[in-house]
């Protein structure tokens, strides 16, 4: 049996296609309450979409070594009006054992659409989220394939699938987005140690054939378990996403300030640019998240993300937490409580700030706990956990500034946080005595100025951290975001958009993670194949033999970076707009031996330059051989997009509600970052 390495080659066919970018995000645009229109593009064929992330490994062709490979079709379903309707349909286990399990979710859509959320659910745990990207008038089309093997357990059981992707569909939403989900069943030598028990954090409706996500502020995010007392390692996985006025809040402001630009603007959003997941166990402080600023498809401005969408936009990441140390305590035999809380921060109006306990609404949370069990019955007894978590340092500023007029004209805010915990415990079973431990290092700073009343905004952000459990595993990362923004509306109604991004994704995974880090794909030592392009653009398989002296890796390291600028005019009933995006992405293998570093391998590279919806350059390079597409057909104007009607320019860069363009115009204008009031 073949191997085959599937980064997104699914949706390697490169269209030449010519589209213009859709309005952008509006301020809750996964909510039906929330009735703002988008354009549409004019494309001549559907558009291609693509996320760029690291090959996925599955088999090509029947079995004839190691046993399974089959392959279910779970769902085959459109979303039409589907707000409270989800899919729900039952995984019935194949006949035969696998130690693998791939999925392929591939999406087309047509006609006018804001990006949505979409979860996944197996019975009450949340397996996979995952976001649309906004149609055209002619159509999208994308693939996503993703590994699932840390959820074998519950594959091998027959599940309630609960597929919840919200949307909404009337005379101006006319977009459905037409699915179909597939998961293959295969075996491979040597895989890894999966958790024996699966055990959701969720608010646990299956049985209502209801989604199980908490909405934060409104839920209280908390379930209990009783957990078994011969657990040897327990981790928990967090799941979470801000939506409506959380969506981009790396972009709010402090409280105090939210009234700031009251009379041009409208009301911002607050609770600061910070937010803090956290787990608590039995009320106490187990962990922490600090997000990945996820930025979707109608994120900023549309024109950066099509076709390649924002980093980790179809698969949104997880984090884990090894909650070994709490053992004692969990395995009594008694019921313990698991929260998920999420919270921002609230200031003084004098440059103090202290955890807000809240944020603005709202954020979609779960969680997952994976139980490692002991194969000889022990029980788990030793010393209570010792939480050493400190309330975190937070320093803020802040200043305006006004106009000629007294208006306020500038807002600069910094907010810098740092936090460091840990909790440690010995744990007794019948082989001996160990300490176990988990920590987390984190820094975060984030440098906001509004300018021009608020009509112009640039965002600065840095989010570093380190955790470690003594398990071995450990994850460094660093998540940097800048993003400036403007827009201009002038008495005539004319209003124009001007939007540059950078950021970037930089992790690196040691030791047994329970969520795949990617590595796991390449310490196969069977013959691969792997999906090329030929310069038709046809999908074309690669064999591909690991020489004898290829490293086992214990460590991977992945590190990605975007880059884009996109801008948008409206004049009269004629809309245009401009957009390109630039991504690079590596991933790499490293060899450690006695917990020193011996060799670095890169694996996979890719780097792609899209200019207003055409692939202009894709180069990849696997196990060192190259495979390259010149793109599309090289269009780079601007393209002509329908008019839209009612839309809120603030809400569109996620900056608050604001004001419609037929209340812009005729009011002020903006113009190289000035002023002009009429």
């Amino acid at each position: 049996m073949l191997f085959t390495l599937s980064p997104n080659k699914s949706h390697y066919l490169l269209l030449c296609v010519l589209a213009a970018l859709s309005s952008a995000t509006a301020i809750s645009h996964q909510s039906p309450d929330h009735r703002f229109e988008k354009r549409q593009t004019s494309s001549v064929s559907p558009l291609v979409n693509f996320q760029v992330y690291e090959p996925v490994l599955t088999p090509t062709g029947p079995s004839n070594q190691n046993g399974c490979v089959f392959t279910e079709l779970l769902m085959d379903y459109v979303f039409g009006f589907s707000y409270g309707k989800p899919f729900v349909g039952i995984h019935t286990p194949p006949p035969c054992n696998f130690n693998r399990v791939s999925i392929n979710f591939t999406v087309t859509s047509k006609g006018r659409q804001f990006d949505r959320l979409g979860l996944m659910y197996l019975g009450d745990v949340e397996v996979f989220r995952t976001s649309t990207a906004e149609p055209t008038a002619n159509g999208i089309v994308w693939t996503y394939i993703k590994e699932m093997d840390q959820y074998d357990t519950l594959w091998k059981t027959e599940q309630k699938i609960i597929f919840d992707l919200g949307n909404l569909i009337d005379s101006t939403y006319t977009g459905s987005f037409d699915t179909t989900l597939t998961a293959t069943f295969f075996t491979v030598p040597g895989s890894r140690r999966v958790a024996d028990q699966i055990w959701p954090i969720s608010a646990k409706r299956s049985g209502e054939n209801m989604p199980s996500a908490f909405t934060l502020p409104a839920d209280d995010a908390s379930t209990t378990h009783q957990f078994p007392q011969n657990v040897e390692r327990a981790v928990v996985s967090m799941s979470a996403c801000g939506q409506a006025t959380e969506e981009f809040w790396y972009n709010n402001v402090f409280q105090s300030q939210v009234n700031t630009f009251e009379d041009s603007i409208g009301t911002l959003y607050g609770y600061s640019p910070f937010r803090e997941v956290q787990l608590l166990i039995d009320g106490q402080l187990a962990g922490v998240s600090w997000p990945f600023p996820i930025i979707f498809t109608g994120g900023i401005a549309p024109g950066l993300w099509r076709p390649v969408v924002g980093i980790d936009a179809f698969d949104l990441r997880q984090q884990e937490i090894d909650v070994s140390p709490w053992l004692p305590l969990l395995c009594d035999g008694a019921s313990h409580a698991f929260e998920i809380r999420v919270t921002g921060l609230n200031d003084d109006g004098n440059n103090k700030a202290t955890l807000s306990g809240t944020t603005g609404s709202n954020w979609v949370v779960t969680g997952t706990i994976f139980l490692f069990l002991a194969q000889n019955m022990s029980m788990a007894t030793g010393s209570a956990p010792i939480v050493d978590a400190p309330r975190p340092s937070i320093q803020i500023s802040s200043f305006s500034t006004k106009n000629a007029t007294g208006a306020n004209d500038t807002l600069t805010y910094k907010t810098t946080v740092s936090r460091d915990l840990t909790i440690s415990s010995s744990i007794k079973t019948s082989s001996g005595q160990h300490s176990s431990s988990w920590s987390q290092q984190l820094s975060y700073t984030n440098f906001n100025v509004l300018s021009s009343r608020g009509y112009i905004q640039y965002t600065q952000q840095s989010t570093t951290g380190t955790d470690s459990s003594s398990s071995t595993y450990s994850n460094r990362y660093s998540y940097p975001l800048t993003v400036n923004s403007s827009f201009i509306a002038t008495p005539d109604g004319s209003i124009g958009i001007n939007a540059t991004l950078s950021r970037g994704l930089d992790l690196n995974i040691t030791g047994p993670s329970v969520l795949p880090s990617g590595i796991q794909n390449f310490n196969i030592t069977s013959v691969l194949a792997v999906f090329a392009q030929n310069g038709d653009g046809q999908l074309m398989q690669q064999p591909f033999t690991p020489p004898d002296d290829f490293p086992f890796f214990s460590s991977a390291v992945l590190s990605t970076q975007q880059e884009g600028e996109a801008k948008y005019l409206s004049a009269g009933n004629r809309s245009y707009s401009f957009g390109t995006t630039r991504q690079t992405f590596r991933f790499a293998g490293v060899e450690v031996d006695a917990g020193v570093r011996e060799a670095t391998v890169e694996l996979y590279r890719r780097n792609v330059d899209a200019v207003n919806t055409s692939v202009r350059q894709d180069e990849e390079i696997l196990f060192g051989e190259t495979f390259s597409s010149p793109g599309g057909n090289g269009a780079v104007s601007g393209n002509e997009v329908e008019d839209e009607v009612g839309f809120s320019v603030r809400a569109l860069l996620g900056r608050g509600p604001g004001k419609t363009k037929e209340e812009l115009a005729g009011v002020e204008r903006v113009v190289r970052g000035a002023v002009e009031v009429e």
